[in-house]
Protein backbone atom coordinates (compact mmCIF):
# COMPACT_ATOMS: atom_id res chain seq x y z
CA UNK A 1 0.00 0.00 0.00
CA UNK A 2 1.72 3.37 -0.80
CA UNK A 3 0.48 6.84 -1.78
CA UNK A 4 1.35 8.04 -5.14
CA UNK A 5 0.14 11.32 -6.42
CA UNK A 6 -3.85 11.94 -5.08
CA UNK A 7 -4.41 8.13 -4.68
CA UNK A 8 -3.44 5.67 -1.94
CA UNK A 9 -3.26 2.38 -4.32
CA UNK A 10 -3.53 -0.75 -2.52
CA UNK A 11 -2.41 -4.22 -3.38
CA UNK A 12 -4.81 -6.54 -1.93
CA UNK A 13 -1.76 -9.12 -1.58
CA UNK A 14 -0.55 -7.41 0.81
CA UNK A 15 -3.28 -6.63 3.39
CA UNK A 16 -3.35 -8.80 6.66
CA UNK A 17 -6.72 -10.66 5.40
CA UNK A 18 -8.37 -10.77 2.23
CA UNK A 19 -11.41 -8.56 1.83
CA UNK A 20 -15.03 -9.75 2.58
CA UNK A 21 -15.75 -7.60 -1.02
CA UNK A 22 -12.69 -8.59 -3.35
CA UNK A 23 -14.40 -7.72 -6.66
CA UNK A 24 -16.32 -4.63 -5.88
CA UNK A 25 -17.15 -4.20 -9.63
CA UNK A 26 -18.37 -7.23 -10.55
CA UNK A 27 -20.26 -7.78 -6.51
CA UNK A 28 -21.91 -4.37 -7.65
CA UNK A 29 -23.38 -5.81 -11.28
CA UNK A 30 -24.22 -8.73 -9.55
CA UNK A 31 -25.99 -8.11 -6.13
CA UNK A 32 -29.36 -7.68 -5.25
CA UNK A 33 -31.25 -7.39 -2.20
CA UNK A 34 -33.47 -10.72 -2.32
CA UNK A 35 -30.40 -13.20 -2.38
CA UNK A 36 -28.47 -11.38 0.61
CA UNK A 37 -31.45 -11.99 2.99
CA UNK A 38 -29.68 -15.47 3.58
CA UNK A 39 -27.40 -13.20 5.65
CA UNK A 40 -30.64 -12.62 8.49
CA UNK A 41 -32.85 -15.38 9.83
CA UNK A 42 -36.70 -15.66 9.47
CA UNK A 43 -39.07 -17.31 12.09
CA UNK A 44 -41.25 -20.15 10.51
CA UNK A 45 -43.70 -17.70 9.90
CA UNK A 46 -42.01 -15.27 7.68
CA UNK A 47 -41.94 -12.44 10.45
CA UNK A 48 -38.16 -11.55 12.03
CA UNK A 49 -36.82 -9.47 14.95
CA UNK A 50 -33.73 -7.38 14.26
CA UNK A 51 -32.41 -8.45 18.36
CA UNK A 52 -33.22 -11.88 17.88
CA UNK A 53 -30.48 -11.73 14.99
CA UNK A 54 -28.40 -9.65 17.01
CA UNK A 55 -28.25 -12.22 19.65
CA UNK A 56 -30.31 -15.25 19.83
CA UNK A 57 -29.17 -16.91 16.66
CA UNK A 58 -25.68 -16.97 17.71
CA UNK A 59 -26.71 -17.74 21.23
CA UNK A 60 -28.35 -20.54 20.32
CA UNK A 61 -25.25 -21.89 17.69
CA UNK A 62 -21.62 -22.43 17.76
CA UNK A 63 -20.62 -18.66 18.82
CA UNK A 64 -23.10 -18.62 22.20
CA UNK A 65 -19.71 -18.58 24.12
CA UNK A 66 -18.20 -16.33 21.69
CA UNK A 67 -16.95 -12.71 23.29
CA UNK A 68 -19.53 -10.21 21.92
CA UNK A 69 -19.44 -7.31 24.34
CA UNK A 70 -15.52 -6.40 26.30
CA UNK A 71 -16.96 -3.18 28.28
CA UNK A 72 -14.23 -1.17 30.29
CA UNK A 73 -15.90 1.75 32.39
CA UNK A 74 -14.78 5.14 33.01
CA UNK A 75 -12.99 3.71 35.91
CA UNK A 76 -11.40 1.22 34.47
CA UNK A 77 -13.61 -1.60 35.56
CA UNK A 78 -13.89 -4.15 33.20
CA UNK A 79 -16.70 -6.61 31.49
CA UNK A 80 -16.77 -9.21 29.20
CA UNK A 81 -20.17 -11.00 27.94
CA UNK A 82 -20.77 -14.11 25.41
CA UNK A 83 -23.70 -14.02 23.23
CA UNK A 84 -25.31 -16.72 25.48
CA UNK A 85 -24.99 -14.24 29.00
CA UNK A 86 -26.13 -11.37 26.45
CA UNK A 87 -29.42 -13.42 25.16
CA UNK A 88 -29.80 -13.85 28.92
CA UNK A 89 -30.15 -10.34 30.03
CA UNK A 90 -32.03 -9.39 26.87
CA UNK A 91 -34.10 -11.70 27.63
CA UNK A 92 -34.77 -10.64 31.32
CA UNK A 93 -35.35 -6.84 30.17
CA UNK A 94 -38.08 -8.40 27.92
CA UNK A 95 -39.46 -9.61 30.69
CA UNK A 96 -39.35 -6.14 33.06
CA UNK A 97 -41.04 -4.32 30.04
CA UNK A 98 -43.51 -6.56 29.74
CA UNK A 99 -44.26 -6.67 33.42
CA UNK A 100 -44.59 -2.89 33.32
CA UNK A 101 -46.99 -3.56 30.25
CA UNK A 102 -45.67 -2.38 27.41
CA UNK A 103 -46.95 -3.59 24.22
CA UNK A 104 -45.85 -3.49 20.51
CA UNK A 105 -45.31 0.23 19.09
CA UNK A 106 -44.98 1.62 22.58
CA UNK A 107 -41.85 3.96 22.47
CA UNK A 108 -38.99 3.15 25.32
CA UNK A 109 -35.84 5.45 25.22
CA UNK A 110 -32.72 4.80 26.58
CA UNK A 111 -30.72 8.39 28.86
CA UNK A 112 -27.97 6.36 29.52
CA UNK A 113 -23.98 6.88 29.22
CA UNK A 114 -22.09 3.86 27.76
CA UNK A 115 -22.59 1.14 29.17
CA UNK A 116 -23.69 -2.24 28.98
CA UNK A 117 -27.05 -1.65 30.15
CA UNK A 118 -27.78 0.23 27.59
CA UNK A 119 -27.20 -2.15 24.64
CA UNK A 120 -29.34 -4.86 27.62
CA UNK A 121 -31.81 -2.47 27.68
CA UNK A 122 -32.03 -1.62 23.73
CA UNK A 123 -31.98 -5.24 22.47
CA UNK A 124 -34.74 -5.87 25.17
CA UNK A 125 -36.93 -2.91 23.98
CA UNK A 126 -36.79 -4.56 20.35
CA UNK A 127 -37.81 -8.06 21.53
CA UNK A 128 -40.96 -6.87 23.13
CA UNK A 129 -41.67 -5.48 20.02
CA UNK A 130 -41.42 -2.45 21.28
CA UNK A 131 -39.95 1.01 19.47
CA UNK A 132 -36.15 1.95 20.81
CA UNK A 133 -35.46 5.48 21.59
CA UNK A 134 -31.52 6.72 22.04
CA UNK A 135 -30.88 10.31 23.37
CA UNK A 136 -27.40 11.70 23.80
CA UNK A 137 -26.34 11.93 27.33
CA UNK A 138 -25.21 15.47 27.31
CA UNK A 139 -29.26 16.26 26.39
CA UNK A 140 -30.48 19.56 28.46
CA UNK A 141 -33.68 19.33 29.51
CA UNK A 142 -35.15 21.62 26.25
CA UNK A 143 -33.15 18.71 24.16
CA UNK A 144 -35.30 15.98 26.39
CA UNK A 145 -39.20 17.65 26.26
CA UNK A 146 -38.66 17.74 22.37
CA UNK A 147 -37.90 14.06 21.91
CA UNK A 148 -39.76 12.83 24.84
CA UNK A 149 -43.27 14.95 24.29
CA UNK A 150 -43.07 14.31 20.55
CA UNK A 151 -42.42 10.53 20.76
CA UNK A 152 -44.84 9.96 23.35
CA UNK A 153 -42.41 8.07 25.30
CA UNK A 154 -44.12 5.82 28.05
CA UNK A 155 -40.60 4.52 29.93
CA UNK A 156 -37.20 6.05 29.97
CA UNK A 157 -34.41 4.15 31.19
CA UNK A 158 -31.48 6.20 32.88
CA UNK A 159 -29.32 6.72 35.92
CA UNK A 160 -29.32 8.86 39.00
CA UNK A 161 -26.98 11.14 37.56
CA UNK A 162 -29.12 11.91 34.70
CA UNK A 163 -32.92 11.69 36.34
CA UNK A 164 -32.76 15.09 37.52
CA UNK A 165 -33.18 16.49 34.40
CA UNK A 166 -36.24 13.83 33.74
CA UNK A 167 -37.51 14.96 36.97
CA UNK A 168 -37.59 18.78 35.85
CA UNK A 169 -39.91 18.12 32.73
CA UNK A 170 -41.70 15.35 33.88
CA UNK A 171 -44.54 17.00 34.47
CA UNK A 172 -45.34 18.11 31.41
CA UNK A 173 -44.73 14.46 29.84
CA UNK A 174 -47.83 13.20 29.79
CA UNK A 175 -47.33 9.49 28.01
CA UNK A 176 -44.16 9.27 30.40
CA UNK A 177 -45.75 6.24 33.18
CA UNK A 178 -42.09 5.06 34.24
CA UNK A 179 -38.64 5.70 34.90
CA UNK A 180 -36.15 2.81 35.30
CA UNK A 181 -32.70 3.72 37.20
CA UNK A 182 -30.00 1.59 36.79
CA UNK A 183 -27.91 1.25 39.73
CA UNK A 184 -24.43 1.06 38.53
CA UNK A 185 -22.39 3.92 40.56
CA UNK A 186 -23.74 5.64 42.72
CA UNK A 187 -27.43 5.80 43.30
CA UNK A 188 -30.10 8.26 44.50
CA UNK A 189 -33.36 6.65 45.32
CA UNK A 190 -36.00 8.91 45.28
CA UNK A 191 -39.49 8.39 46.57
CA UNK A 192 -41.60 8.06 44.06
CA UNK A 193 -43.79 4.97 42.95
CA UNK A 194 -42.90 5.62 39.29
CA UNK A 195 -39.79 4.97 39.61
CA UNK A 196 -38.41 1.39 39.40
CA UNK A 197 -34.92 -0.39 39.73
CA UNK A 198 -33.06 -1.85 37.12
CA UNK A 199 -30.84 -4.48 39.01
CA UNK A 200 -33.94 -4.96 41.52
CA UNK A 201 -36.23 -5.74 38.26
CA UNK A 202 -33.83 -7.89 36.44
CA UNK A 203 -33.61 -10.60 39.57
CA UNK A 204 -37.28 -10.70 39.66
CA UNK A 205 -37.49 -11.72 35.60
CA UNK A 206 -36.80 -15.04 33.86
CA UNK A 207 -34.06 -15.40 31.64
CA UNK A 208 -36.36 -17.20 29.26
CA UNK A 209 -38.45 -15.25 26.82
CA UNK A 210 -40.94 -15.28 23.40
CA UNK A 211 -39.38 -13.47 21.23
CA UNK A 212 -42.34 -10.72 19.55
CA UNK A 213 -42.17 -11.70 15.58
CA UNK A 214 -42.71 -8.38 13.73
CA UNK A 215 -43.09 -7.43 9.86
CA UNK A 216 -40.57 -6.56 7.86
CA UNK A 217 -41.44 -2.53 7.93
CA UNK A 218 -42.89 -2.92 11.81
CA UNK A 219 -40.90 -0.23 13.63
CA UNK A 220 -37.92 -0.67 15.53
CA UNK A 221 -35.95 1.80 16.54
CA UNK A 222 -36.33 5.85 16.35
CA UNK A 223 -33.63 8.72 16.26
CA UNK A 224 -34.50 12.52 16.63
CA UNK A 225 -32.38 14.59 13.91
CA UNK A 226 -32.15 18.66 13.65
CA UNK A 227 -33.68 20.07 10.75
CA UNK A 228 -33.36 23.74 9.43
CA UNK A 229 -36.58 24.73 10.84
CA UNK A 230 -38.76 23.45 13.39
CA UNK A 231 -38.66 21.00 16.09
CA UNK A 232 -36.44 17.78 15.74
CA UNK A 233 -38.01 15.57 13.30
CA UNK A 234 -38.14 11.48 14.59
CA UNK A 235 -36.71 9.07 12.20
CA UNK A 236 -38.32 5.49 12.32
CA UNK A 237 -36.20 2.50 11.47
CA UNK A 238 -37.54 -1.11 11.34
CA UNK A 239 -36.84 -4.65 12.21
CA UNK A 240 -35.83 -5.18 8.15
CA UNK A 241 -32.78 -2.81 8.53
CA UNK A 242 -30.83 -5.40 10.34
CA UNK A 243 -30.05 -6.70 6.35
CA UNK A 244 -28.08 -3.47 5.38
CA UNK A 245 -26.48 -3.17 8.61
CA UNK A 246 -25.13 -6.71 8.47
CA UNK A 247 -24.27 -6.35 4.65
CA UNK A 248 -22.48 -2.88 5.45
CA UNK A 249 -20.68 -4.06 7.84
CA UNK A 250 -19.60 -6.99 6.24
CA UNK A 251 -18.64 -5.29 3.01
CA UNK A 252 -17.74 -1.48 3.79
CA UNK A 253 -15.61 -2.47 7.11
CA UNK A 254 -14.95 -5.08 6.55
CA UNK A 255 -15.47 -7.07 9.84
CA UNK A 256 -14.85 -10.99 9.53
CA UNK A 257 -15.19 -13.57 12.25
CA UNK A 258 -12.02 -13.08 14.73
CA UNK A 259 -11.99 -9.17 14.32
CA UNK A 260 -12.29 -6.97 17.33
CA UNK A 261 -14.33 -4.30 16.75
CA UNK A 262 -14.37 -1.00 17.87
CA UNK A 263 -17.20 1.68 17.05
CA UNK A 264 -16.51 5.15 18.79
CA UNK A 265 -20.02 6.36 17.90
CA UNK A 266 -22.73 7.58 21.41
CA UNK A 267 -25.47 4.88 21.14
CA UNK A 268 -27.26 8.17 21.11
CA UNK A 269 -26.53 8.33 17.37
CA UNK A 270 -27.71 6.44 14.66
CA UNK A 271 -23.75 5.23 14.05
CA UNK A 272 -23.90 3.77 17.76
CA UNK A 273 -27.04 1.97 16.94
CA UNK A 274 -26.39 1.00 13.81
CA UNK A 275 -22.80 0.16 14.17
CA UNK A 276 -22.51 -0.33 17.44
CA UNK A 277 -25.34 -2.84 18.14
CA UNK A 278 -26.68 -3.82 14.76
CA UNK A 279 -24.41 -4.70 12.27
CA UNK A 280 -21.26 -5.80 14.58
CA UNK A 281 -23.51 -8.16 16.44
CA UNK A 282 -25.72 -8.91 13.34
CA UNK A 283 -22.49 -10.74 12.04
CA UNK A 284 -21.59 -12.40 15.54
CA UNK A 285 -18.53 -10.23 15.51
CA UNK A 286 -17.12 -8.86 19.23
CA UNK A 287 -17.07 -5.47 20.33
CA UNK A 288 -15.08 -2.97 22.81
CA UNK A 289 -17.18 -0.25 24.35
CA UNK A 290 -15.53 2.24 26.02
CA UNK A 291 -16.88 3.88 28.93
CA UNK A 292 -14.01 6.47 29.50
CA UNK A 293 -13.21 10.36 27.91
CA UNK A 294 -11.77 11.03 24.96
CA UNK A 295 -8.20 11.57 25.00
CA UNK A 296 -5.27 10.23 22.97
CA UNK A 297 -3.55 8.03 24.87
CA UNK A 298 -7.16 6.81 26.63
CA UNK A 299 -7.89 5.38 23.25
CA UNK A 300 -4.83 4.37 21.72
CA UNK A 301 -4.83 2.40 25.01
CA UNK A 302 -8.00 1.01 24.41
CA UNK A 303 -6.81 -0.38 20.90
CA UNK A 304 -3.74 -1.86 22.33
CA UNK A 305 -5.36 -3.69 25.39
CA UNK A 306 -7.82 -5.11 23.42
CA UNK A 307 -5.85 -6.20 19.94
CA UNK A 308 -8.17 -3.77 18.18
CA UNK A 309 -8.39 -4.72 14.34
CA UNK A 310 -11.19 -2.56 13.06
CA UNK A 311 -12.06 0.74 14.24
CA UNK A 312 -14.36 3.28 12.66
CA UNK A 313 -14.29 6.81 14.65
CA UNK A 314 -15.59 10.03 13.41
CA UNK A 315 -13.40 13.15 11.51
CA UNK A 316 -13.26 14.79 14.71
CA UNK A 317 -11.47 12.77 16.42
CA UNK A 318 -9.12 12.00 13.80
CA UNK A 319 -8.37 15.27 13.79
CA UNK A 320 -7.71 15.81 17.57
CA UNK A 321 -5.26 12.70 17.62
CA UNK A 322 -3.20 14.45 14.46
CA UNK A 323 -3.20 17.53 16.54
CA UNK A 324 -2.14 15.64 20.09
CA UNK A 325 1.61 15.16 20.95
CA UNK A 326 0.92 12.17 22.18
CA UNK A 327 3.32 9.81 19.91
CA UNK A 328 1.66 6.87 18.22
CA UNK A 329 4.86 4.77 18.29
CA UNK A 330 4.46 4.73 22.55
CA UNK A 331 1.61 2.05 21.70
CA UNK A 332 1.68 -1.33 20.10
CA UNK A 333 -1.10 -0.38 17.34
CA UNK A 334 0.02 -3.45 15.30
CA UNK A 335 -3.74 -5.38 16.01
CA UNK A 336 -5.19 -2.56 13.74
CA UNK A 337 -6.51 -3.62 10.07
CA UNK A 338 -8.95 -1.87 8.84
CA UNK A 339 -9.41 1.94 10.20
CA UNK A 340 -13.32 3.91 9.11
CA UNK A 341 -14.28 7.52 9.20
CA UNK A 342 -18.19 8.58 9.62
CA UNK A 343 -19.98 12.10 10.62
CA UNK A 344 -18.47 14.51 7.96
CA UNK A 345 -16.47 14.72 5.50
CA UNK A 346 -12.88 13.30 6.01
CA UNK A 347 -10.20 16.00 4.72
CA UNK A 348 -7.57 14.19 2.62
CA UNK A 349 -4.86 15.24 5.28
CA UNK A 350 -5.94 12.43 7.67
CA UNK A 351 -5.55 9.60 5.48
CA UNK A 352 -2.34 10.62 4.87
CA UNK A 353 -1.46 11.08 8.54
CA UNK A 354 -3.00 7.63 9.38
CA UNK A 355 -1.18 6.19 6.47
CA UNK A 356 2.26 7.49 7.44
CA UNK A 357 1.25 6.65 11.49
CA UNK A 358 -1.16 3.72 11.47
CA UNK A 359 0.67 2.30 8.23
CA UNK A 360 -3.22 2.65 6.89
CA UNK A 361 -5.61 4.79 5.59
CA UNK A 362 -8.68 5.65 6.90
CA UNK A 363 -11.41 4.64 4.68
CA UNK A 364 -14.09 7.57 4.71
CA UNK A 365 -18.15 6.74 4.09
CA UNK A 366 -21.32 8.41 3.48
CA UNK A 367 -24.52 7.88 4.92
CA UNK A 368 -27.17 9.77 7.26
CA UNK A 369 -30.09 9.06 9.57
CA UNK A 370 -32.85 8.82 7.37
CA UNK A 371 -30.84 6.22 5.33
CA UNK A 372 -29.99 3.55 8.11
CA UNK A 373 -26.78 2.32 7.21
CA UNK A 374 -23.57 3.32 4.91
CA UNK A 375 -24.40 3.88 1.11
CA UNK A 376 -21.51 4.81 -0.55
CA UNK A 377 -17.54 3.86 1.16
CA UNK A 378 -14.40 3.62 0.58
CA UNK A 379 -13.87 -0.66 0.37
CA UNK A 380 -11.09 -2.77 1.64
CA UNK A 381 -9.79 -3.69 -1.70
CA UNK A 382 -10.33 -0.48 -3.64
CA UNK A 383 -8.02 2.47 -3.81
CA UNK A 384 -8.69 5.78 -2.59
CA UNK A 385 -8.87 9.36 -3.37
CA UNK A 386 -8.88 11.08 -0.22
CA UNK A 387 -11.00 13.54 0.14
CA UNK A 388 -13.71 11.18 -1.77
CA UNK A 389 -16.73 9.72 -0.23
CA UNK A 390 -16.11 6.76 -2.24
CA UNK A 391 -18.44 4.30 -4.41
CA UNK A 392 -21.84 3.14 -3.78
CA UNK A 393 -22.69 -0.14 -1.38
CA UNK A 394 -23.67 -3.11 -3.59
CA UNK A 395 -26.97 -2.73 -4.00
CA UNK A 396 -27.49 0.73 -4.05
CA UNK A 397 -28.02 3.55 -7.17
CA UNK A 398 -26.71 6.72 -6.18
CA UNK A 399 -26.62 9.75 -8.70
CA UNK A 400 -26.06 12.80 -9.33
CA UNK A 401 -29.40 14.83 -9.80
CA UNK A 402 -30.44 18.51 -11.50
CA UNK A 403 -33.44 19.87 -10.53
CA UNK A 404 -35.56 18.03 -12.51
CA UNK A 405 -34.45 14.53 -11.09
CA UNK A 406 -32.18 13.91 -14.58
CA UNK A 407 -29.02 12.26 -13.83
CA UNK A 408 -25.83 14.53 -14.68
CA UNK A 409 -23.05 13.70 -16.25
CA UNK A 410 -19.76 12.90 -14.94
CA UNK A 411 -17.81 16.11 -12.66
CA UNK A 412 -20.97 18.00 -13.09
CA UNK A 413 -22.43 19.14 -9.92
CA UNK A 414 -25.65 18.05 -8.60
CA UNK A 415 -27.93 17.05 -5.66
CA UNK A 416 -26.40 13.51 -4.22
CA UNK A 417 -29.67 11.56 -4.49
CA UNK A 418 -30.24 7.57 -4.48
CA UNK A 419 -32.98 4.97 -5.69
CA UNK A 420 -35.37 4.41 -2.62
CA UNK A 421 -36.33 0.76 -3.35
CA UNK A 422 -32.57 0.26 -3.35
CA UNK A 423 -31.86 1.56 0.12
CA UNK A 424 -32.81 -1.31 2.17
CA UNK A 425 -32.66 0.32 5.69
CA UNK A 426 -34.26 3.25 4.37
CA UNK A 427 -36.85 5.00 6.80
CA UNK A 428 -39.75 4.63 7.11
CA UNK A 429 -41.58 6.93 8.01
CA UNK A 430 -40.88 10.57 9.80
CA UNK A 431 -42.62 10.22 13.47
CA UNK A 432 -46.73 12.36 13.51
CA UNK A 433 -45.16 14.41 10.14
CA UNK A 434 -45.51 12.45 6.79
CA UNK A 435 -45.37 15.98 4.94
CA UNK A 436 -41.59 16.02 6.14
CA UNK A 437 -41.41 12.46 4.80
CA UNK A 438 -42.68 13.26 1.43
CA UNK A 439 -40.51 16.16 1.00
CA UNK A 440 -37.14 13.63 0.85
CA UNK A 441 -38.67 12.14 -1.97
CA UNK A 442 -39.07 13.72 -5.70
CA UNK A 443 -38.61 12.36 -9.09
CA UNK A 444 -38.62 8.74 -7.44
CA UNK A 445 -35.13 9.64 -5.80
CA UNK A 446 -34.65 9.90 -2.25
CA UNK A 447 -32.81 13.76 -1.92
CA UNK A 448 -29.97 13.80 0.53
CA UNK A 449 -29.70 17.35 0.79
CA UNK A 450 -26.59 17.30 -0.14
CA UNK A 451 -24.48 18.50 -3.22
CA UNK A 452 -21.65 16.46 -4.56
CA UNK A 453 -20.15 14.98 -8.42
CA UNK A 454 -18.84 11.83 -9.54
CA UNK A 455 -16.04 11.62 -11.60
CA UNK A 456 -14.68 9.48 -14.00
CA UNK A 457 -14.09 6.51 -11.66
CA UNK A 458 -16.93 6.34 -9.95
CA UNK A 459 -16.00 7.88 -6.96
CA UNK A 460 -18.07 10.55 -5.00
CA UNK A 461 -17.24 13.69 -4.00
CA UNK A 462 -19.11 15.89 -1.22
CA UNK A 463 -19.53 19.66 -2.09
CA UNK A 464 -21.41 21.06 0.63
CA UNK A 465 -25.34 21.15 2.78
CA UNK A 466 -28.07 22.04 0.88
CA UNK A 467 -29.46 23.19 3.96
CA UNK A 468 -27.77 25.03 7.24
CA UNK A 469 -27.67 21.82 9.17
CA UNK A 470 -24.51 22.55 11.49
CA UNK A 471 -21.69 19.46 11.62
CA UNK A 472 -19.96 19.76 14.56
CA UNK A 473 -18.02 17.10 15.84
CA UNK A 474 -19.56 14.30 14.12
CA UNK A 475 -22.97 15.48 14.87
CA UNK A 476 -26.21 17.09 13.18
CA UNK A 477 -27.11 19.86 15.02
CA UNK A 478 -30.28 22.16 14.17
CA UNK A 479 -29.73 25.88 14.31
CA UNK A 480 -33.21 26.58 15.58
CA UNK A 481 -32.96 24.53 18.34
CA UNK A 482 -29.86 26.84 19.25
CA UNK A 483 -31.85 30.14 18.25
CA UNK A 484 -35.20 28.96 20.30
CA UNK A 485 -32.85 28.29 23.55
CA UNK A 486 -30.94 31.64 23.49
CA UNK A 487 -34.27 33.69 22.60
CA UNK A 488 -35.14 32.30 26.08
CA UNK A 489 -32.88 34.05 27.50
CA UNK A 490 -34.09 37.44 29.63
CA UNK A 491 -31.70 40.02 27.10
CA UNK A 492 -31.82 38.57 24.33
CA UNK A 493 -34.30 39.36 21.16
CA UNK A 494 -33.39 37.13 18.26
CA UNK A 495 -31.32 34.64 17.04
CA UNK A 496 -29.62 33.63 13.84
CA UNK A 497 -26.89 30.56 14.05
CA UNK A 498 -24.66 29.29 11.13
CA UNK A 499 -22.51 26.46 11.19
CA UNK A 500 -18.60 27.92 10.57
CA UNK A 501 -15.42 25.83 9.13
CA UNK A 502 -13.35 25.13 11.57
CA UNK A 503 -9.84 22.95 11.21
CA UNK A 504 -10.38 20.89 13.99
CA UNK A 505 -14.62 20.33 14.44
CA UNK A 506 -15.42 20.62 10.69
CA UNK A 507 -17.99 23.46 12.25
CA UNK A 508 -18.39 25.87 14.84
CA UNK A 509 -21.41 27.30 16.21
CA UNK A 510 -21.56 30.79 15.81
CA UNK A 511 -25.01 33.01 16.81
CA UNK A 512 -25.67 36.73 15.82
CA UNK A 513 -27.55 37.59 18.71
CA UNK A 514 -30.31 40.78 18.63
CA UNK A 515 -30.06 42.46 22.16
CA UNK A 516 -33.15 44.19 23.89
CA UNK A 517 -32.96 47.69 24.03
CA UNK A 518 -30.75 49.13 26.45
CA UNK A 519 -28.71 45.46 27.66
CA UNK A 520 -24.95 46.33 27.13
CA UNK A 521 -23.30 44.11 24.83
CA UNK A 522 -20.09 42.97 26.92
CA UNK A 523 -18.03 39.72 26.56
CA UNK A 524 -19.19 38.73 29.88
CA UNK A 525 -22.99 38.55 28.15
CA UNK A 526 -21.48 36.40 25.59
CA UNK A 527 -19.90 33.70 28.63
CA UNK A 528 -23.30 33.92 29.56
CA UNK A 529 -25.22 32.86 26.42
CA UNK A 530 -22.76 30.65 26.03
CA UNK A 531 -23.50 28.28 29.66
CA UNK A 532 -27.00 28.85 29.14
CA UNK A 533 -26.91 27.36 25.88
CA UNK A 534 -25.01 24.60 27.44
CA UNK A 535 -27.49 23.95 30.57
CA UNK A 536 -30.51 23.97 28.59
CA UNK A 537 -29.47 22.16 25.30
CA UNK A 538 -26.45 20.03 25.06
CA UNK A 539 -22.80 20.63 26.34
CA UNK A 540 -21.76 20.30 22.57
CA UNK A 541 -24.70 22.35 21.05
CA UNK A 542 -23.36 25.74 22.24
CA UNK A 543 -22.02 28.78 20.03
CA UNK A 544 -18.50 29.14 20.42
CA UNK A 545 -18.77 32.73 18.92
CA UNK A 546 -21.08 34.85 19.01
CA UNK A 547 -21.71 38.42 17.57
CA UNK A 548 -23.86 40.95 18.77
CA UNK A 549 -25.79 42.62 16.09
CA UNK A 550 -28.35 45.42 15.74
CA UNK A 551 -30.92 42.97 12.80
CA UNK A 552 -30.99 39.55 11.88
CA UNK A 553 -31.32 39.18 7.80
CA UNK A 554 -35.10 37.61 7.11
CA UNK A 555 -37.63 36.89 4.31
CA UNK A 556 -40.53 39.65 4.32
CA UNK A 557 -42.71 36.49 6.09
CA UNK A 558 -40.23 36.88 9.01
CA UNK A 559 -37.85 33.60 7.91
CA UNK A 560 -34.52 33.98 9.12
CA UNK A 561 -31.50 33.92 6.05
CA UNK A 562 -29.18 31.69 7.44
CA UNK A 563 -27.43 31.54 4.18
CA UNK A 564 -26.93 35.42 4.24
CA UNK A 565 -25.11 35.60 7.90
CA UNK A 566 -23.37 32.36 6.84
CA UNK A 567 -21.85 34.35 3.71
CA UNK A 568 -20.86 37.64 5.06
CA UNK A 569 -19.19 36.08 7.83
CA UNK A 570 -17.06 33.87 5.01
CA UNK A 571 -16.74 36.68 2.66
CA UNK A 572 -18.91 35.08 0.04
CA UNK A 573 -21.77 36.45 -2.43
CA UNK A 574 -24.70 36.50 -0.56
CA UNK A 575 -27.11 35.37 -3.58
CA UNK A 576 -30.37 36.45 -4.20
CA UNK A 577 -31.72 38.46 -1.88
CA UNK A 578 -35.35 39.52 -3.30
CA UNK A 579 -37.20 38.29 -0.91
CA UNK A 580 -35.35 39.68 2.00
CA UNK A 581 -36.44 42.82 4.01
CA UNK A 582 -34.08 46.28 3.71
CA UNK A 583 -31.18 44.69 5.58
Amino acid sequence: MQGAANIVHKDTRKLKKTPNLLDYEKTYKTFNWQEAESEIDYFKDKTLNAAYNIVDRHAKGKGKNKIALFFEGQNGEKEKHSFLNLQKLTNKFANVLAFFNVKKGDRVFIFLPTIPERYIAFLGILKVGAVAGTLFPAFQEVALLDRLLDSGAKIVITNSVLYPRIKKIWSKLPNLEKVIIVERGSVIYPKDKRIFYFNQEMKKASPDFKIAHMKKDDFAYMLYTSGTTGKPKGVIHAHHDILQAVWTTKFALDVQGDDIYWCTADSGWVTGVVYGILGIWGLGGTSVIFEGRFSPASWYKVIQDYKVTIWYTSPTAIRMLMGSDVAVKEFDLSSLRFLGSVGEPLNPEAVWWSLEYFGLPFHDNWWMTELGGICIANFASLDIKPGSMGKPMPGIKAAIIDGDGKELPIGKEGSLALKPETVSSLMKTIWKNKEKYNSYFSYNWYISGDRAYQDKDGYFWFVGRADDVINTMGERIGPFEVESVLVEYPEVVEAGVIGKPDELRGEIIKAFVVLKAGVEATEELKEKLKDYVKKHLAGHAYPREIEFIDKLPKTRSGKIMRRVLKAKELGLSTGDTSTLEDY
